[in-house]
């Protein structure tokens, strides 16, 4: 009976496959760096239960964050100002070529729900809001991407 061949396809660059410590490694950075960058928004690593997992995306971004903070000497507070105002290729200042090959973009300066400021329900449904529209886009760039 022959075999059936299978294939063998190169895993999409934003699945996530490293975890926290593998993605330090290849980053030369300690984990605790990678969580403040959580914490901080910057990033936002898959769980897998309570493993935080990284994608080749997600590595490529950390490291162009890196050149931000420690070549051009952007603080994290004013990177996180910078990309909530233009997305992160006009902060890198990426030429068109490499922008179109950079799986690793980011564009947080996306616009934000109006809400009534100081009262914490109307911030908090501006978020969900927020968060839906972002879950949207996500979903309809993914079915781009998978087809």
């Amino acid at each position: 009976m022959a075999r059936k061949r299978t294939e063998i396809q190169a895993i999409r660059s934003n699945v996530p496959i490293y975890p926290i410590g593998v993605a330090a490694k290849l980053l030369n950075v300690h984990p605790r760096t990678l969580r403040i960058y959580e914490q901080e928004g910057l990033i936002e690593p898959a769980m897998v239960g309570n493993r935080r997992m990284f994608s080749a995306d997600d590595i490529q971004w950390i490291t162009c964050l890196r050149t931000f903070i420690h070549e051009e000497g952007i603080s994290i507070p004013g990177l996180k100002k910078l990309l909530d105002y233009i997305p992160c290729w006009e902060v890198a200042a990426c030429p068109e070529e490499v922008r179109e090959r950079c799986a690793a973009k980011v564009d947080r300066a996306v616009p934000r729900t109006p809400h009534q400021g100081g009262e914490k329900a109307s911030v908090a449904e501006a978020k969900e809001q927020d968060r839906q529209k972002r879950e949207q886009a996500g979903q309809k760039k993914k079915s781009r991407f998978s087809a």
